[in-house]
């Protein structure tokens, strides 16, 4: 998931899914009047989250409530639905027949409920949007992520991205340029630490998922990931050994400052703000989450070319899903297609929505306007990669075991510590990941 700013990551975890309550399988269309929905209720409910900051759902909503049917097609009806507790309200809501047509979501929580019938495929939307223009101007590889073998679970909707970021200041007072590889990173580090500054900022305390968004990140920027092409878990490889190795070096070098395993993202936050960290993978928007004087010395770093010659960082693909149990198929098509249309000011009035999936949006003025943004779209997302990865970008229900869980803030706290080798951590981490989604 993104909040405001995209500061932090999409997260449903598949135990928690499961825990909150189990989804009907194959859901099907209600029988009541010409397109299938009763007298009580006539609406087509469309559910969001407040990604944003506090101009988003008002925006939002204007957004959808502007909708205009065609005749004997149900308008929209628009409900916020909090972060806390979310995964509970979309399961018992689902599972009651009481949920939404369309919604938004956790950036993995259409695979748990496509994986028990109650997504309604996208695939003849995509199809019909070949002809407005629509399907031609998702960026690179985007819609591929949503693919599953029975069709399309979802459309992208908004961009959590991992990039690496650097204080220009801090830099240039240590007397070096931005790494281009892991060496250069390395003796960027070194310089930095000798003006008592952290080449490495990252945090992974209780709620912080993006220390282990950054370890994934330096795995895929090394070719490698958490799972093979049979997305089956493959943690333990050479690639990804290499890459913790890396990370471990930083730790006992005194690059990584050792309260990083019990920083929360407010701790990573502050160290930004205090002049504490030089670099360190973060999301989208931190320059905007870190604000004052120091908002304009952060600029993006362009992706380093990691020791087997890959690009790359860990992003999420947060999207809009439909569901089985609506009006009709048809009227949950006609409005993604106005929605999609019709969304652009959610990223021009600047409301911390997170990246925006469509080149039309990107090419705005208002969004030119912001050098990072743009930097992270050229240069980042066309190297970005999924949980999937390396053996593909396609998401899945065996991802809801690494999306924001408990095993990955251990194993990344285990990393920071430096009370471990690289080796052992990621056995460790293959045993969990494999128990999970046998358990599940």
């Amino acid at each position: 998931m993104t909040q405001s700013n995209y500061r932090t990551s999409g997260g449903v975890t598949r135990r928690t899914v499961l825990r909150a309550g189990t989804v009907a399988a194959a859901l099907g269309l209600s029988g009541c009047a010409r397109w299938g929905f009763s007298d009580a209720d006539t609406r087509l409910k469309f559910w969001n989250m407040p990604w944003g900051q506090t101009n988003f759902t008002p925006l939002d909503r204007e957004i959808t409530l502007g909708y205009e049917p065609e005749a004997g097609t149900p308008p929209a009806a628009y409900q916020v639905i909090q972060w806390a507790n979310f995964i509970q309200t979309f399961t018992s809501a689902v599972a009651s027949r009481t949920g939404p047509a369309v919604s938004s979501g956790g950036g993995t929580l259409a695979f748990q409920f496509e994986s028990q019938g109650a997504i309604a495929y996208a695939d003849g939307l995509l199809e019909s949007w070949r002809a407005n223009g629509l399907y031609d101007d998702f960026l690179p590889g985007l819609l591929e992520t949503m693919r599953v073998p029975n069709g399309f679970a979802a459309v992208p909707y908004n961009l959590d991205m991992r990039v690496l970021w650097y204080n220009r200041t801090l830099l240039e007072r240590a007397g070096v340029e931005p790494p281009t590889d892991w060496q250069s990173y390395l003796d960027a580090c070194a310089a930095l630490k000798r003006i008592d500054v952290y080449g490495y900022g990252t945090g992974s305390g209780a709620g912080s998922f993006t220390g282990s968004h950054a370890l994934t990140s330096w795995m895929i920027n090394n070719g490698g990931g958490l799972f093979n092409e049979n997305q089956e878990p493959a943690c333990v490889t050479d690639q990804n050994i290499e890459a913790m190795e890396f990370v471990l070096e930083m730790v006992h070098k005194g690059y990584v400052d050792p309260r990083s395993p019990t920083y929360t993202s407010d701790n990573v936050m502050t160290q930004w703000q205090q002049h504490r960290f030089g670099m360190g993978y973060d999301t989208g928007g931190l320059a905007n989450n870190v604000g004052g004087a120091v908002k304009d010395e952060l600029e993006v770093m362009s992706p380093l070319r990691g020791p087997s010659g890959d690009q790359g960082a860990l992003f999420f693909p947060n999207n809009i899903m439909m569901y089985t149990d609506s009006p009709s198929q048809q009227a949950s098509e006609a409005f993604m297609t106005y929605y999609f249309q019709n969304m652009t000011p959610l990223w021009t009035e600047n409301t911390g929505i997170g990246l925006p999936p469509l080149r039309s949006i990107t090419q705005t003025d208002e969004f030119q306007a912001d050098r990072n943004s743009v930097k992270i779209i050229d240069e980042w997302q066309p190297v970005a990669r999924t949980w999937a990865a390396p053996g593909g970008d396609a998401l899945f229900i065996g991802v809801t075991a690494v999306d924001a869980t408990p095993m990955m803030i251990t194993f990344t706290q285990s990393i920071l510590s430096g009370q471990t080798d690289a080796t052992t951590a990621l056995t460790r981490l293959q045993r969990e990941i494999e128990a999970s989604i046998s358990n599940a």
